[in-house]
């Protein structure tokens, strides 16, 4: 149960604006020309009320038909997003307090163009869906870095690809306020879940994790029966709650003097729920048997049965999937669409699913804009 990531102080809260650019990705024309469907993209800061406080930075990936009404939508800056004047005493950027820079003011002022371009497809959100909607959303969490764009760049074809499923599946991909730090980052999924139930009443989720963000995505849903399903590409071993025999508050750790027992233990003690977990063979970051005892444990304490899972190894891959992002990034489409209950015909499949909305050649540089190569996080 031995990994290779080592710590680093946990580094300064990012701004959304850094991420200008990587709202959507290079080739999403193809799935608009194949659906004749275009959804729409929110950049938000969400505020996390915690001991830390701050607000953690992400892309909300919503349905063309997900508002009700022809009346403007609440601001964006109003609702979830810091001030110009918060940025100045909370330093939202990178670059630490202070006003943006040269550089994040001209990303921020592209990023108003694209958001004002959309406007005309802005109706307000409808805060409580109708019975029959399936009320599902996704949140898509990095690894020990933080980031927007996941492993291999997953995360920007995969939300656009489940807004367009169906009905469309609100999509949330997420940043953290302080990668590394385990605890922080199950708060940040958690104000995910929050934001996206008081604006848009979505109550059921399906969190998907790659690497750290894997055991985030397990620990934050735990016992909260608002999740219908965890995948993790790559996952550490989360450690929601106190071991069996021991005393205090748990935390989330892939804990190198972790035993195999105690591993048993940790995935035993989460209650089953649909679980997916994909994983490279030759991968040097975290070990596949990681992944093989939380396949082999989950869900099984109390006696029950081993929950619904699966687990997909992929021979002579890396951490992030590299010589199977294509494959991976489909089997988490469809896996977050059945825990949804939104059905994926034959021609969803090959015009929605296995599109291909960024090619071979453009996954490394994305990742790296999209702060997924951060230190301590890696590709092999």
């Amino acid at each position: 149960m031995a990994a290779r990531l080592v710590s680093h102080p946990a580094p300064k809260p990012h701004s959304i604006y850094e991420y200008a650019g990587l709202a959507r990705p290079p080739h999403l024309g193809r799935l608009e020309r194949a659906t004749h469907k275009s959804g729409v993209v929110e950049s938000l800061s969400i505020g996390v009320d915690d001991e830390d406080d701050g607000y953690v930075p992400g892309f909300l990936h919503l349905p063309p038909d997900i508002f009700t009404t022809d009346a403007p939508p609440p601001s964006a800056a109003a609702v979830s997003t810091k001030s110009s004047d918060q940025e100045e005493e909370g330093g939202g950027g990178g670059g630490g307090p202070g006003a943006p820079t040269a550089e994040q003011t001209s990303q921020q002022q592209e990023q108003q163009q694209q958001e004002q371009q959309q406007q005309q497809h802005y109706q307000r959100p409808a805060t409580a869906q109708p019975p029959h909607h399936h009320r599902t959303a996704a949140i898509l969490l990095s690894g020990a870095g933080g980031g927007v764009t996941g492993p291999s760049s997953m995360y920007l074809s995969l939300a656009c690809k489940l807004a367009t499923l169906g009905r469309g599946i609100p999509t949330l991909r997420l940043d953290y306020r302080a990668a590394g730090r385990r605890e922080s980052c199950a708060a940040d999924a958690r104000a995910g879940m929050a934001y996206l139930r008081d604006l848009y009443g979505l109550d059921r989720f399906v969190l998907v994790g790659w690497s750290l963000g894997g055991a985030v995505a397990l620990s934050a849903a735990a016992d909260d029966p608002r999740v219908v399903g965890c995948a993790a590409v790559a996952s550490q071993m989360p450690l929601p709650v106190p071991l069996p025999g021991t005393e205090g508050e748990g935390t989330l750790a892939l804990d190198l003097a972790l035993t195999d027992a105690d591993a048993d233990a940790v995935a035993a003690c989460l209650p089953p729920r649909p679980l997916l977990l994909l994983h490279g063979s030759d991968d040097s970051t975290v070990g596949v048997e990681c992944s093989r005892r939380l396949f082999d444990a989950y869900g099984t304490r109390d006696g029950a049965g081993a929950g619904d899972r699966a687990l997909e190894i992929f021979e002579g891959d890396n951490h992030a999937l590299s010589g199977n992002a294509e494959r991976a990034e489909e089997l988490l489409c469809e896996f977050v669409a059945r825990c949804a209950g939104v059905r994926v015909g034959p021609r969803e499949r090959e015009d929605v699913v296995a599109a291909e909305l960024v090619e071979g050649g453009e996954r490394h540089a994305l990742m790296e804009r999209g702060g997924d190569l951060r230190q301590p996080e890696r590709e092999d």
